[in-house]
């Protein structure tokens, strides 16, 4: 099943990102999600694609994720963002919004939050995913003690921005899913980071399948 599904997200390759959308559906967005989401792959994005529906409602909602995230790209200065399925994938490297070691927001991170909050009030039918991660220094257990932290830190200053707070969870990953060698101080450095997922609610899913007729 899950050699399947990879084959289907290949063949995406040449559409646009709504056109993606519509597509992803075709496969089984559960196994994919929970085979990008194992260790060493993205939780994030993982459940991304695993909420993905497909068809007609997911060429609707992928309008609206190229919409929100060409917004936060202008506006958020700190967010690295990716078009992933039906929904955005948003890294922040943890030095932005973090200090060394520590789970205290700084400036520089309450701005770049302030404003991902701004564009996540204007697209109320959304849910977010906020996942921590650390570098191997330390003890797994202090390590994912932190990142859970971290994750929840966010989440606490987005609510307090206005960003309803039963639309966020977290979670916490420590050191698990590495993106660079922690052998290095700037793989070190890539991963000590903090990624956000946006999607479709299931509310606003079933209400784009019926004004769509998608099943």
């Amino acid at each position: 099943m899950v050699a399947f599904a990879s084959t289907g997200l290949v063949g995406c390759a040449g559409l646009s990102n709504t056109e993606r959308g519509a597509v992803i559906g075709a496969v089984t967005g559960a196994a994919v999600g929970g085979a990008v989401g194992q260790r060493g792959g993205s939780t994030a994005k993982g459940a991304i694609i695993g909420a993905a529906v497909g068809g007609a409602a997911g060429a609707v909602i992928g309008r609206q994720m190229d919409r929100q995230r060409a917004e936060i790209e202008q506006t958020v200065p700190g967010a690295q963002t990716e078009r992933v399925g039906e929904g955005i994938y948003i890294r922040f490297e943890s030095g932005i919004l973090f200090p060394y070691n520590s789970d205290v927001l700084q400036s520089a991170g309450r701005s770049n939050l302030a404003r991902l909050a701004e564009s996540l009030r204007r697209y109320p039918e959304t849910e977010v995913l906020i996942v921590g991660h650390t570098d191997a220094t330390g003890s797994d257990s202090y390590n994912y003690g932190l990142s859970q932290r971290r994750a929840a830190a966010a989440r606490a200053y987005l609510a307090q921005q206005g960003v309803a707070s039963h639309r966020i969870r977290t979670e916490g990953r420590g050191e698990g899913e590495p993106v660079a060698s922690n052998e290095t101080a700037p793989g070190m450095q890539q991963n000590r980071r903090v990624e956000v997922a946006i999607f479709a609610s299931r509310e606003y899913q079933e209400r784009v399948k019926r004004e769509t007729g998608t099943r």
